[in-house]
């Protein structure tokens, strides 16, 4: 072999393990045991592109060294308040890193944040604290506009990562979200799993236990792709509204997502009925605002439950222009209050249009 062949053979060896090392590498369910599988397992229907997973092959930031042990909570929040596309090495087992405070998104550091965990790495609140915060109106994480409500960054994305023990109810100021609360700029959830994160328990409007987010830049969608949220009766998630996830203002498009055994656990309904704290409704999804489309598509929603209304979606157009959109999706088994007699275990206007495809609601 002459010299310049083994030179150019060496450096491709070296290329090949250094990359390697420094991208998300994708594995199965991070979790031992019988944990749900994240999307629902019969979706198939087409992701747009800007529904995809990011890119993540040359990472800014890595959490751990290649070992377990220097996966630490303090590790990936540091990480987190950097920004960037942030990966993990952890070993080659599946971690569970747990926080004793959420990780904040900072909103000087993207635009772009995309945390990856490659399939082995699962967050975790400890039933203690709320795991993701990004808040573009809140001055402690830096202002970067005059226009807090309404600006394009930060661009957060969340992918193949499983959320567990997320609990926010000690938070007052910016309640909701048991896992995560995204407010502002543009998130996504790409191939992740939600299990036990809890929220504040009563009280309207407020919710999701999962994931709540508000005032997305130029009121584009929220793209939720192959997640489950609970899966299981013992994996579910529950706060006083929106098991799964809630809003306010906010348009989704969920693609191929399994929601299983979510609990909207307040009661009294939104707005509160007289001598009640209010909230009990939206078992799976709580979508409240004025012009917004939700758009469920390739999803399963079952087995939900609400004390008030909406076992399966509750969607509020205050001013009756938004609408509901539901292809190639199951609605079944969700047990509470509904209105809208045309479909079972949803909650929305008589006026609000819900256009169903090659879907089963009952």
């Amino acid at each position: 072999m002459k010299k310049s062949q083994y030179f150019l053979k060496l450096a491709i060896i070296i290329f090949l393990i250094l990359y390697t090392a420094s991208s998300c590498d994708q594995e199965s369910n991070p979790l031992s045991g019988n944990y749900p599988p994240a999307g629902n397992p019969d979706g198939n229907y087409p992701i747009p592109p800007e529904a995809r997973a990011e890119d993540t092959s040359v990472p800014d930031h890595m959490v751990g060294n290649g070992t377990p042990e220097s996966c630490t909570g303090d590790a990936f929040i540091n990480a987190a308040a950097q920004g960037g596309i942030i990966c993990f090495d952890c070993g080659d087992e599946p971690v569970i890193i747990e926080l004793d405070e959420p990780a904040k998104i900072y909103n000087n550091t993207g635009p772009k944040i995309i945390i990856d965990g490659g399939g082995k790495v699962t967050l975790s609140g400890g039933g203690t604290t709320r795991i993701l915060y990004m808040n573009t109106c809140d001055q402690d994480l830096v202002w970067t506009t005059d226009h807090c409500q309404d600006q394009d960054h930060p661009q957060l994305t969340i992918q193949n990562l499983t959320f567990i023990n997320g609990n926010s109810t000690a938070e007052t100021t910016y309640d909701g979200g048991g896992a995560i609360y995204a407010r502002g700029g543009r998130f996504k959830a790409v191939n992740c799993s939600f299990f036990n994160n809890i929220c504040t328990d009563t009280g309207p409007d407020v919710g999701g236990a999962a994931i709540r987010v508000l005032s997305q830049y130029n009121s584009l969608p929220v793209f939720v792709v192959n997640c489950t949220f609970g899966g299981s009766p013992d994996f579910g998630n529950a706060g006083s509204n929106g098991g799964g996830i809630s809003s306010i203002g906010v348009s989704w498009t969920i693609i191929n997502s399994w929601f299983y055994g979510n609990s909207a656990i307040g009661y009294g309904g939104n707005p509160a009925q007289s001598g009640t704290p209010g909230g009990g409704s939206g078992g799976a999804i709580y979508n409240d605002g004025n012009t917004m489309t939700l758009s469920i598509l390739g999803t399963l929603i079952e087995h939900n439950t609400v004390n008030a209304y909406g076992s399966a979606i509750f969607f509020v157009s205050n001013n009756h222009t938004g609408n509901i959109i539901i292809d190639e999706s199951i609605i079944r088994e969700n047990n509470g209050g509904s209105w809208y007699p045309a479909y079972p275990g949803i909650s929305a206007h008589d006026d609000t249009p819900i256009d169903v495809t090659n879907s089963i609601i009952e």
